[in-house]
């Protein structure tokens, strides 16, 4: 994707600082949770069972409502579902900080609270990606910006502040991470309620949630660009998971690595996505979107190949951190791009139906991984995933090329506006003054 060099010196509106503030703080307070919600579980039981139900618990709901999801963001105000979301969470976290004043915690509970929490990820997550191109003006170079800004943000307060904040808070006090999870999101819903308004969809009686859920889904599997940035993440989940679950028993047992090492290669890969997420335009300016989302794929592959083949583990976290620049790059175009290009009343079903396919996926690759593993040896899920990332790049490469890209952008700049229509002809946009 090319761009206009006078286009790349434009400010970003006043209203994305206070985006980037409020999910910058909330994803500090999922940081906390994330580490905080496993240690109350183990305080609970220790029954391996009971604490997959919880770790499971946090993935149903993009498993079984994500188009759904997708629609109803379609439906609704952008602005007033983040913040609502937002509000609700930081109600749920305060609850369950005072059944852990009061000693009332419970697995059952705590499952209940993973899968709300999830739940209202999926909206908030959903309804953010689709007011993004919104607020931008649907500029692909400021939502190249504009996401990396966000995913560099992620990446620091999810990936490094909070999980040890979580950990230090705990030991004051079971409550403690909660209440700070539950302010946060206190926070990022002021926050969101101040952004401006922008024009929403508004749904035809005429038509079924269940119609339009589909009616995006098949926008997403009909159009080959859109279908190959799904399935990057899609099958890149089946890999990286494979990888994910034996990671930690390769860093002992093939690396010699203990837990303090293992760690930092953790840290190395957070580090490198930090620095892919900061260098994530560059790469789209000078390659083109569309060759720069190849070369990435293509590094994230030579990477678990060089994990797989690591002779020690100072090669393993250069293995790693060069890993988490390409997927810390990729996250930025690529969502960037469908948000560029996908009309404004699909944007919450597409965005949805991506990532949904990604979650399913995940399982898969879970699965995998220790299969190959117990079947032949640790190396082993390395290489395939090595192998399965290779092989998604060079099938998917033509469907993401910088011609189909450009195509897509000319295509795009024209549809912005009132009269959008949905593929069934039944979804308009209207513009909200509240």
């Amino acid at each position: 994707m090319t761009s206009n060099p006078m286009k790349d010196v434009v400010k970003l509106p006043a209203g994305f600082g206070r985006l980037w503030s409020a999910q910058t703080v909330s994803s500090l307070g999922d940081g906390v949770t994330h580490a905080a919600l496993p240690l109350l579980a183990v305080t609970l039981t220790r029954d391996p069972m009971a604490l997959a139900v919880v770790t499971a618990a946090g993935t149903l709901p993009w498993l079984l409502f994500g188009v759904l999801g997708g629609a109803l963001v379609d439906r609704w105000d952008r602005r007033r579902t983040m913040w609502g979301t937002d509000a609700a969470r930081a109600a749920l976290l305060a609850v369950l900080a005072a059944a852990a004043a009061l000693d009332v915690l419970s697995i059952p509970l705590l499952a209940a609270l993973a899968f709300l929490l999830a739940l209202g990820g999926l909206f908030f997550d959903t309804a953010a990606t689709a007011y993004l191109p919104d607020l931008l003006g649907r500029d692909p170079a400021l939502l190249e910006r504009a996401n990396a800004r966000l995913r560099g943000a992620q990446t620091a307060a999810s990936g490094f502040a909070g999980p040890p904040a979580g950990s230090a808070l705990l030991a004051l006090g079971r409550s403690v991470p909660l209440l700070a999870d539950a302010v946060s999101f206190a926070l990022s819903a002021l926050l969101v309620r101040s952004l401006p308004a922008v024009p929403r969809p508004a749904a035809s009686a005429r038509d079924s949630l269940l119609r339009q859920a589909r009616a995006g889904a098949s926008y997403v599997f009909q159009d080959r660009l859109l279908l190959g940035l799904a399935l990057r993440p899609a099958v890149g989940n089946i890999a990286f998971l494979a990888v994910e679950t034996v990671l930690a028993l390769f860093a002992r047992e093939r690396l010699g690595v203990g837990a303090f090492g293992f760690g930092l290669l953790l840290t190395a890969e957070a580090t490198g996505g930090l620095l892919g997420a900061g260098i994530a335009s560059f790469l789209g300016r000078r390659l083109g979107t569309g060759t720069a989302l190849t070369c990435t794929a293509t590094v994230e592959g030579l990477a678990i190949l060089g994990l797989a083949s690591a002779p020690d583990p100072y090669v393993a976290g250069l293995a790693l951190a060069v890993c988490g620049a390409g997927m810390g790059a990729t996250m930025v175009l690529g969502p960037s791009l469908r948000q560029a290009i996908v009309p404004a009343h699909l944007m919450g079903r597409v965005a949805s139906t991506s990532r949904m396919l990604a979650m399913c996926a995940a399982p898969f690759g879970a699965f995998l991984g220790g299969w190959l593993a117990t079947t032949y040896d640790l190396r082993t899920p390395l290489y395939a995933a090595a192998g399965l990332l290779l092989t998604m790049t060079a099938v998917t490469a033509t469907m993401t090329g910088n011609r189909r890209v450009e195509a897509a952008l000319r295509n795009a700049r024209p549809q912005a506006g009132p009269a959008d229509q949905d593929p069934a002809g039944q979804i308009a946009v209207q513009t909200t003054s509240s």
